[in-house]
């Protein structure tokens, strides 16, 4: 290959790499792989595309670059022949709750642009199509309708609106008109005229009055011309003989009720704008809503003695001589129990009263009554809110509340009129709430089901919405609507979208770098995914994937294989070359590739401790009244393709279940009928991947509670006695011993306001957090900050003679995290990572031997070598009599598990349903669903490796 083929790197040193050489061919799909820790992410993230980013930026104007000055060239000698960097990566997961598949795509753009320029128009009042008609055929229906009656020629002017129009009568009098109709009735306009300014009006304009004959068309045009013009477009004909009127429009118009819509936009079907947006949730599809199981959680107390819990015990306060007031009328007290108070006071006391409510001077201690407008407790928890203006304030009112569907647009988002379009039937949020794949059916010979108006431009449209969906089935996601937040779609998911909408975007010499988009994948779509990583190379692009995945590994062109293990172990590049070559090397990929190593099939199945938990009904999402079995003591393993149900089963359903009857939960379970068995069990431990902690302050030693054991050791000191240091001195969380010129954060932030934040080592401490005082304090010569800087293997080594220390960072070790740092950021910490840090701290606990443990996904970022790691932690958990429950796509968990719960058959609507359950070896003879198809052909892949190898 010529030089400028490939991309080479020279002298790279990012964290842990030692000074590598490495080299990827341009236009290739490139995979970068190893273990754990081994510096893929160094290598990929850290300098390839940290360096293409920082390029980019030099492409800036000077004025630009002063606020991005600290952006810092990677640890490298030099790159060549990179190109413009796009990184892919699953952290940025949206968090916006007006984000959906649609709007991220923009899938949801061209929708509304096709709504807005072939969309047909009915009444929301009427259900009739709406019509638009010019001024010579408003002539010309006058005529015909009404030749040889008397007529008045109206335009209307108000509709139901309150006030009292004094302006408006003034104003249409300087015109010269004499009669208006207000609210059916005809009359004369006089001056001061005025109407009722606390009722709704209907208010027309009397511009002619005159009988429909073909010779006076010319008059009759020029009063619908005068007509349309005060009435804005509208016009309304009286019949004198039968008082009906009948409108005629400009614009969209229901010819029954008169009510007009705009010119359709595609702003109008957006829940984004305010002309679009559902009024009453602004977009959202759901309100929040005061719970009243949450404000009264014991109806045997009075509501003196605390029965409401937002306003807690009685005291002399105006909301408490409020209620008191109102209860009087229901004979009742404050001291009455607040479940023998009648239903209509107590819906009084939440909504408040219509009529001005009479509060006795003896309930307020005066002598004198009280007349007060009482707006009810819902107000009230809404107005105590918004006066504080607190997170904690918003917080305490929360707890009092629930998400609902939104009363007026029942969740689809937008308000009537935009509902009212419809194409073939359907209207946008219907077509939104469709299945990718639902949606692709519709959409297909769509064109000759629209109206004849703009067909030229609805076919170029339907066009790249085919397209685009197209992208999304071909990475698996047909099973996605487009309604669908983004905030609910996991990891892997974000992705996948991100990568279709790239592929869409159909730029050429871009150098991608994407991070496991096969995680959450299921083996059957994996081939449409690698496919699509081809599509995307063949349109002239170089893609590179850091990835663990077998068949990834072998689809690729070219392998970067780091190691040979994790932290100071690696850091090398072990082998670079084709995959084909790669199977004859003995690297540690290698040998779990070409069979040399390989996850064990347990020799026995363990069949439990006899006891069950059993869950019925469960219907949430597309689950179909699922009934399944969790036989205890076991490893049960839930499977399917994305979408069959496996999160809404789990980490709905039975989780929140879980999670309310051990710790009181406030989050709700999805729709089930009952638990069975729960007796059986006495805690639950959701092991998940989000971040350890909110801010970069969180790392290991402090989430596993060994960092506190550390301070404690270093206060028995007799350096820290002789100065008196207590604990804290050795916090870099609170003031004392930290730096106080980076407050304990090691570096400063730097604010970007286009790109991500950049962190700076601190000037004063250089990145060691604490002041000098506190270092000058050393256990073996090492001070706290040196202590923080250790790897987990390390500090297994430096604490072996201290016990309370040891236990929490030998798991660590065991769980296969001895590479990391204790005091590495949380941030920095990948989702795999994370999770195991949290199995870890599980772990070093100690258990019931009748808990139940949540992981989904844990294979996340892990190589077959940290997978038979992680299983063996697994399996250590189970031994002791606990139950593990994994949601996973990968084979080595699948085969491993003693249980199987296979979900599907397909995703969305053609999921949520167990398609089959047992061992491994079981649900392979049963043949159903995909699982058991590429199941099958791993245990037998395995017995064959076994036979040959013996």
């Amino acid at each position: 290959m010529d030089q400028q083929d490939w991309i080479e790197v020279w002298g790279a040193r990012v964290h842990n790499l030692k000074n590598i050489d490495a080299r990827i061919p341009r236009h290739s799909l490139s995979v970068i792989t190893g273990l754990s820790g081994s510096g893929k992410s160094s290598l990929a993230f850290d300098t390839l595309y940290a360096e293409g980013q920082r390029r980019y930026i030099e492409t800036f104007s000077a004025y630009a670059r002063n606020f991005l000055d600290n952006l810092e060239r990677p640890d490298v000698d030099k790159i060549t022949g990179l190109s413009p960097v796009i990184s892919i990566e699953q952290k940025t997961t949206n968090k916006n709750p007006r984000s959906t598949v649609g709007t991220v795509t923009e899938i949801y753009d061209f929708l509304r642009l096709l709504f807005a320029r072939a969309g047909t128009a009915y009444s929301y009042v009427s259900g009739e199509k709406m019509v638009k008609y010019t001024e010579e055929k408003v002539v010309d229906l006058i005529l015909e309708r009404y030749d040889g009656h008397k007529v008045y020629l109206l335009a209307p002017l108000v509709r139901s609106r309150k006030g009292h129009y004094r302006e408006l009568f003034e104003s249409v009098r300087k015109k010269g008109f004499l009669t208006v109709r207000v609210d059916g009735e005809l009359k004369e306009v006089v001056s001061g005229m005025k109407v009722d300014r606390y009722k709704n009006h209907d208010i027309e304009v009397v511009v002619d009055k005159l009988a429909v004959q073909e010779k006076d068309r010319e008059r009759l045009e020029k009063s619908v011309h005068a007509t349309m013009q005060q009435g804005q477009g509208l016009i309304q004909v009286l019949d004198n003989a039968t008082n009906e009127a009948r409108y005629y429009s400009k614009l969209l118009m229901d010819p029954v009720s008169g009510i007009s819509y705009r010119e359709p936009a595609p702003n109008n079907f957006s829940f984004n704008s305010a002309q679009g947006a559902c009024p009453k949730c602004k977009g959202l599809g759901y309100i929040s809503v005061i719970d009243r199981e949450k404000v009264v959680p014991n109806p045997k107390l009075s509501i003196r003695d605390g029965g409401l819990a937002p306003l807690g015990k009685y005291r002399n306060a105006l909301i408490f001589w409020e209620i008191e007031a109102l209860l009087l009328k229901y004979d009742c007290t404050l001291k009455t129990p607040i479940e023998e108070i009648p239903d209509e006071a107590m819906d009084d006391i939440f909504n408040g009263t219509t009529e001005r409510l009479h509060i006795p001077g003896s309930i307020m201690h005066t002598t004198d009554d009280h007349y007060v407008d009482f707006d009810g407790l819902v107000k009230y928890i809404r107005q105590m809110a918004d006066a504080e203006m607190t997170a904690a304030a918003q917080k305490w009112a929360e707890q009092f509340s629930r998400e609902a569907v939104c009363p007026t647009c029942h969740g689809q988002r937008l308000n009537l009129e935009a509902l009212s379009y419809r194409i073939d039937g359907k209207n946008i949020s219907e077509l939104s709430h469709m299945d990718i794949s639902q949606l692709y059916e519709w959409l297909d010979g769509v064109e000759e089901r629209l109206d004849t108006r703009n067909a030229s431009i609805a076919h170029e449209i339907c066009k790249e919405l085919r397209t685009r969906l197209k992208f999304l089935l071909n990475v698996g996601l047909d099973y996605l609507s487009l309604s669908r937040a983004t905030m609910t779609l996991s990891g892997g998911e974000s992705q996948r979208i991100r990568l279709a909408t790239q592929i869409g975007s159909q730029l050429v010499n871009v150098l991608y770098i994407l991070d496991e988009p096969s995680i959450g994948l299921h083996q059957r779509d994996n081939v449409r995914l690698i496919d699509s990583l081809k599509e995307l190379r063949d349109i002239g692009n170089t893609v590179v994937v850091v990835e663990h995945d077998k068949d990834m590994m072998l689809a690729a062109d070219y392998i970067v294989d780091m190691g040979p293990r994790a932290g100071r172990l690696g850091g090398e590049v072990v082998y670079q070359g084709t995959p084909k070559e790669m199977l004859h090397r003995n690297t540690m990929t290698a040998d779990y590739l070409n069979g040399q190593r390989a996850i064990e099939i347990p020799a026995k199945r363990r069949k439990g401790n006899g006891n069950t938990l059993r869950l019925i009904g469960a219907k949430g999402n597309n689950l179909k009244g699922v009934k399944v079995d969790f036989p205890l003591g076991t490893l049960i393993c839930v499977t399917g393709v994305s979408g069959s149900g496996k999160s809404t089963l789990i980490n709905d359903t039975l989780l929140p279940i879980l999670s309310q009857h051990f710790y009181r939960s406030l989050r709700n379970p999805l729709e089930y009928e009952k638990l069975e068995g729960i007796d059986n069990v006495d805690k639950v431990v959701a092991v998940d991947q989000s971040p350890l902690g909110r801010t970069p302050r969180s790392n290991p030693a402090t989430y596993t509670g060994v960092f506190s054991d550390i301070r404690n050791l270093f206060v028995e000191l007799p350096e820290a006695k002789m100065r008196g240091y207590k604990p804290g001195r050795f916090s870099f969380n609170v003031k004392g011993g930290r730096c106080e010129t980076c407050k304990g954060n090691g570096y400063k932030t730097i604010e970007m306001n286009i790109l991500p934040d950049v962190y700076v080592p601190c000037e004063e401490c250089h990145g060691k957090r604490y002041n000098r005082e506190t270092l000058e304090v050393r256990y073996k010569g090492k001070s706290i900050s040196d202590v923080l800087d250790m790897t987990i293997n390390n500090a297994v080594e430096f604490f072996e003679n201290v016990p309370t220390i040891l236990h929490k960072i030998k798991v660590l070790q065991d769980v296969g995290l001895g590479y990391i740092k204790l005091g590495q950021s949380s941030t920095t910490l990948s989702g795999g990572e994370s999770q195991r840090v949290k199995l870890a701290t599980e772990l070093s606990k100690r258990d019931t031997g009748q808990t139940i443990y949540i992981l989904d996904e844990p294979t996340t970022g892990l190589h077959f070598e940290d997978i038979r790691v992680l299983l063996d932690v697994l399996n250590r958990l189970v031994e002791r009599g606990n139950t593990v429950i994994v949601i996973e796509h990968n084979l080595d968990i699948i085969k491993a598990a003693d249980y199987l719960i296979d979900m599907g058959p397909d995703g969305g609507r053609g999921g949520g349903v167990v398609v089959a359950t047992g061992t491994p070896e079981k649900v392979v003879k049963q043949g159903k669903g995909y699982t058991a198809k590429f199941l099958k052909e791993e245990l037998e892949g395995e017995k064959k490796a076994n036979k040959s190898l013996s």
